[in-house]
């Protein structure tokens, strides 16, 4: 059951985020249980900052998945983890050509980030090799554009070259809280993702670590994750709703409603109020005709597919920014939408296959 926030508490949080200051957890934990009948309420508040900071505009991002599936980790969210059954695309490293190929055409659609992604614990040094040649052939193509890898846990020495070959930043997702992470888990721990965000930054990458919800956590974990975030002090937080594929542990888990995905994007407008919070996988299938609102609480989100799942069509993502009165960072233009889609979808296009990325 969730409690009526008083409108001088949604005041007070408001006012805090714009002068950058952070909630107390009893306010955070206040927002996450709000009743649903206030909810365009909270997202009033949580909007005033977000405009404040961010204005109207929209940064879009790409993924690039350039190794799918075939994981020794078992995070039970995972369509790619050991024991997965999941019938997803299955491929080693793609070339740094088709790499590249799929990132030109998603600047060329507006994103101002292109994300390398590749499955595993971590790389080996002959994959930040090819993650090297990658970022070369990328910027050299759109020197403007941001560059972020996401290769798991890194060894000394990696984050530093990654750096030298010209990314800009490195994602690593704390996704649950320290006292959750054993039930999702067994293979790494908590503490060593933070090691991980903190040796990128370190080497100077932008630190890019956010979470996952709809794993059976409560608030509380939901609270703590984000506060174990702001103590990390990223640049930029994907916030990510469960993609319960058939296959993993948590594939029968439906456990949010669009409302409960807007108070947690709230919540975390609020504790980040002048970083980029990203709307990220699974916003599709759990936000559902609610989507437009979160665009009023994040300045960032996906364009196209994700790893292994399908997400909506890019031109939908472009009309729904312009409709809800926002604008493309950097774009002068928009694309006309074609059909949405409100289901999870494996992916079957784009990198490791012969058909076209979704952009």
């Amino acid at each position: 059951m969730t409690d009526t926030l008083p409108h001088d508490l949604l005041g007070s949080l408001a006012a805090k985020g714009l002068r950058c200051e952070t909630p107390t957890r009893e306010e955070a934990l206040a927002v996450l249980r709000t009743a649903d009948e206030d909810i365009l309420d909270v997202v009033a508040a949580a909007s005033k900052v977000r405009r404040r900071f961010f204005g109207t505009r929209v940064k879009l991002n790409h993924l690039v998945n350039m190794k799918s599936g075939l994981c020794p980790e078992d995070c039970a969210y995972c369509s790619q983890r050991l024991g997965s059954t999941s019938q997803i695309l299955k491929y080693s490293w793609i070339s740094s050509g088709e790499a590249a190929g799929n990132a030109e055409r998603a600047i060329a659609a507006g994103a101002k980030r292109v994300c390398l992604v590749a499955s595993g614990r971590g790389p080996a040094d002959r994959d930040i090799d090819r993650v090297a040649d990658t970022i070369g052939a990328i910027k050299e193509a759109a020197p403007e554009v941001e560059v972020c890898v996401c290769l798991g846990l890194l060894k000394p020495g990696q984050a530093d070259r990654l750096r030298e070959a010209g990314a800009d930043a490195y994602n690593h997702n704390l996704n649950t809280s320290e006292d959750n992470y054993r039930e999702i888990c067994s293979t790494h721990s908590f503490k060593d993702r933070v090691q991980t965000v903190n040796d990128a930054k370190r080497a100077g990458l932008s630190p890019c670590s956010g979470a996952i919800f709809g794993m059976g956590e409560v608030d509380d974990d939901i609270v703590d994750v984000a506060f174990a975030l702001r103590d990390l002090d990223p640049d930029s937080v994907p916030v990510n709703f469960l993609i319960p594929f058939d296959g993993t542990p948590l594939g029968g888990r439906w456990d949010l409603t669009p409302h409960r995905c807007l108070r947690i994007l709230a919540m975390f407008r609020f504790v980040f109020p002048d970083v980029e919070v990203r709307l990220a996988g699974g916003r599709e299938i759990h936000l559902r005709g609610l989507q437009p609102l979160a665009l009023h609480l994040v300045n960032s989100m996906f364009l196209g597919d994700y790893l292994t799942s399908e997400g909506q069509p890019g031109a939908d993502d472009l009309k729904m920014i312009a409709d809800a009165g926002f604008v493309v960072e950097g774009a002068d233009e928009q694309t006309l939408p074609d059909a949405r889609h409100d289901l999870v979808a494996l992916r079957r296009r784009g990198a490791g296959t012969d058909l076209p990325a979704n952009t």
